[in-house]
């Protein structure tokens, strides 16, 4: 989340490519996940249609939707469903964030929490906390040996609160708009009365007749299989196209795990072992060597040519532009992890047992400059906005280097009948536009900042 962002990325990857770092013990590898995260085929040609920024991956990038919806273009952005995130709080230019929220025809949120961003939505769906459905992460990149975990509920929701899980939420979206395939009820009796091999060939048959099979599956696997697995895990239902796919993928991978089976047995494999795995297991073993194979391109090389990265590389011959300015001296660091900081998870702010505030960090040398002490009140400022922080004194600074922690500054009336925010939200003070011309992504990193005395 600093300059060349994109660039740096880039450049590291040619480091381990240039020196043969790849697919051998030790180096760089191709992982098999349960589930890819970006699209496995992805495209520069679409953009958004304001910004015209390239949807990586078909993904919008944060930074540009505010201005996405804030336009007067004939298809802006009108209408956000806005699911486990908080962007009011999350994103960059926080405040731009929430007028473009407002600007919005429709918007519904669902979460656990009244988060700043619901407090602007038109419509808030609450759902059950993650000790109260099946839940797991798909950030599981371990290689040679990869595992999954589903995690179990350990405790059921609060019978007062009227919640439901986002697997229900969506599939009662999808009914009460008149979209669910009528295929569900069939696929229900065939699972029921003939099995799990013959339920997957019809749903497999449904697929190939009906679009809405396909675009719909993870709410249709819910309402079919998922009503005939345990209460606690049926919004797992949804996995058990992921295990077939994988399967068909990496079968070795599968079996040197040891699962047994070919074809959809061996996805259905992997499909219980999921579900009655509450801690987790291994299900992929592979060799080193495998992640050659995994390479797709026609002569088995990897293209490492990106053209729109070249002239960046060109132009770092110039030098670094100087981002700081008179008015703006300091570099802010607007998110540092702490070891209380939460993202914005836990909103009770009597948690963190430390740094409760969350203290903007200086190096002794500005502070003596400034005549800052520790536990000081002090202004910061930036182009987007000022905030009063508690100053601390750090070594860890560098001069000219300042730092504000993450997951601060939430609105919370859970431990009073009012609302009461504690600490700094870092994006009230950082700007949408500061960001990578290629991904988008914001310089958090890199926050031109000016302090003074309250």
């Amino acid at each position: 989340m600093n300059r060349h962002s994109t660039l740096v990325s880039y450049l590291h990857r040619l480091v381990w490519l240039i020196t043969g770092s790849f697919g051998k013990t030790g180096a760089q590898f191709l992982v098999n996940p349960l589930r890819p995260l970006m699209n496995s085929n992805p495209s520069l040609k679409r953009k958004s249609p304001v910004a015209g920024t390239p949807l990586i991956s078909n993904l919008v990038p944060c930074n540009v939707i505010a201005e996405e919806i804030l336009s007067d273009h004939p298809d802006r952005y009108r209408g956000m469903i806005i699911e486990t995130a908080n962007p009011a709080h999350s994103l960059a230019d926080s405040r731009k964030f929430v007028k473009a929220m407002r600007k919005l025809e429709f918007s519904v949120v669902i979460d656990v929490a009244m988060t700043e961003t619901a407090r602007h939505a038109d419509y808030i769906l609450p759902t059950a906390t993650q000790y109260e459905k099946a839940e797991a992460t798909f950030f599981n990149y371990e290689f040679p040996h990869n595992y999954f975990h589903l995690r179990h509920p350990i405790m059921s929701p609060p019978t007062d609160a009227d919640v439901l899980t986002e697997a229900e939420i969506h599939a009662r979206i999808i009914e009460e708009l008149g979209e669910m395939p009528e295929e569900v009820e069939g696929l229900r009796k065939t699972l029921e009365h003939q099995g799990r091999k013959a339920f997957a060939q019809a749903f497999n048959e449904a697929q190939a007749n009906n679009p809405a099979v396909r675009r719909l599956a993870p709410v249709i696997l819910y309402r079919s299989l998922g009503a005939c697995l345990p209460e606690n895990v049926a919004p797992a239902a949804a996995l058990w196209d992921v295990a077939h796919f994988v399967a068909r993928r990496q079968p070795d991978a599968l079996r040197h795990a040891g699962l047994k089976g070919e074809g959809s047995t061996l996805g259905d494999a992997l499909f219980d072992r999921i579900i009655d795995s509450p801690r987790g297991f291994i299900f992929s073993v592979e060799e080193q060597e495998v992640s050659w194979d995994r390479v797709r391109t026609p002569d088995g090389r990897i293209n490492a040519k990106i053209d729109q990265l070249i002239p960046g590389i060109k132009n770092l011959a110039d030098g670094p532009r100087e981002f700081t300015s008179p008015e703006y001296p300091f570099v802010l660091s607007a998110g540092e992890r702490r070891a209380y900081t939460a993202n914005t998870i836990l909103r009770d702010p009597k948690w963190r047992k430390k740094d409760r505030d969350g203290a903007l960090r200086i190096c002794p040398e500005d502070a003596e400059r400034l005549s800052l002490t520790d536990g000081d009140l002090a202004k910061l400022s930036t182009a987007s906005g000022t905030a009063e922080v508690v100053v601390e004194i750090s070594e860890r600074m560098q001069p000219g280097h300042i730092s504000l922690p993450n997951g601060q500054g939430l609105d919370s009336n859970v431990a009073t009948d009012e609302l009461l925010r504690v600490g700094t939200a870092p994006n009230e003070l950082t700007a949408s536009s500061h960001r990578d011309f290629f991904a988008g992504t914001p310089w958090h990193k890199m926050v031109p900042a000016r302090i003074e005395a309250p």
